[in-house]
């Protein structure tokens, strides 16, 4: 394992070398997943680019209109501890700190996370429910595209191959567009709850077999579910929404019978494989329970303000 170290402290170097070296260099930020496969020779990059010597790329801030921007260097440790996460978003922060372990999340990055595009990523989840956008620079400029689509297939992202990934735009009130669209308010703040459950063989350190993240708002009054979002981990080729399962809970009252369906609905949304981790048929038993827990979570907790909504679930 012979490689070139470069450790760029700005774009317009960073941009600069991965334009002469092209295909020969392989982008890292924390790189605990690219090391393990250079070591197992399933990358073999002659040049790595470090970029978390780019100062201004590991900064998590607020954005003014209640939604946060973090750097894509930023390291999971740092969004899982950080007050503006676990204030604006505790979903999110709840998702890092099941991540590996803690020595792990010293050193993996959120913009690592993502751009690895493991199905089994942790954060993934959590920020598919947030309708997190990735902002990216290239030779064209700089894009913004939704994580919904950032996503393409086991390891592949929509990166191209002289692009970075800058920040994770998360915005205040982002989700809940899909029903504005159809009349009803937007959704805000207030009111939002959500939980993300991770189900692996370690008690959380390894990767997750499944991963449910559910972000929800409710009616304070009725306790109707005004808008809501489901992601699954680990069970399809990329971390994906369940789409049909939302639709079955929008603008009704989240009751036994109706989750237990969304989890059906959920189930069958799913496209597993099987693995040393677990069947295919186990995963999606798992799926199933797993919606239910998480729905029976963001439920419960519905009303609860920002600063205490979505510390729900744990491991199992």
């Amino acid at each position: 394992m012979r490689f070139e170290y470069l450790r760029p402290s700005t774009l317009e170097v960073a941009m600069g070398l991965l334009h002469e070296y092209g295909a020969e260099a392989k982008v890292v930020a924390g790189g605990t997943d690219v090391m393990r496969k250079t070591r197992a020779r399933v990358l073999n990059p002659r040049y790595v680019i470090d970029i978390t010597g780019i100062p201004e790329w590991g900064i998590i801030s607020a954005d003014g209109g209640g939604g946060l921007r973090i750097g894509s260097t930023a390291t999971v440790r740092e969004v899982e501890t950080s007050p503006l996460v676990r204030q604006r978003f505790p979903v999110l922060a709840r998702a890092a700190g099941l991540l590996g372990s803690v020595a792990i999340r010293n050193v993996a990055t959120i913009g690592g996370n993502l751009c690895n595009a493991s199905p089994a990523a942790d954060c993934a989840p959590a920020l598919l429910c947030l309708s997190a956008a990735a902002r990216i620079v290239g030779p064209g400029g700089e894009r913004v595209v939704p994580l919904d689509d950032f996503f393409i297939g086991p390891g592949a992202t929509v990166l191209g191959q002289e692009e970075m990934l800058v920040e994770i735009l998360v915005p205040g009130a982002g989700w809940g567009v899909e029903t504005a669209a159809a009349g009803a308010p937007s959704v805000t703040g207030s009111g939002v709850s959500g939980a993300y459950l991770k189900h692996s063989r370690a008690g959380g350190i390894d990767l997750a077999v499944v991963g449910v993240a559910a972000v929800g708002t409710f009616d304070p009054t009725d306790r109707v579910c005004r808008d809501i979002k489901l992601a699954l981990g680990a069970v399809a080729p990329t971390p994906t929404r369940a789409r049909t399962a939302e639709d079955l809970l929008r603008g009704n009252i989240i009751t036994g019978e109706l989750m237990a369906a969304a989890a059906e609905a959920a189930a069958a949304e799913a496209r597993p494989i099987s693995d040393v981790r677990a069947s295919a048929e186990y995963r999606r038993d798992m799926v199933r329970v797993f919606v239910k827990r998480a729905l029976a979570a963001v439920a419960g907790a519905g009303g609860l303000d920002a600063a205490t909504a979505g510390l729900q679930g744990g491991d199992s």
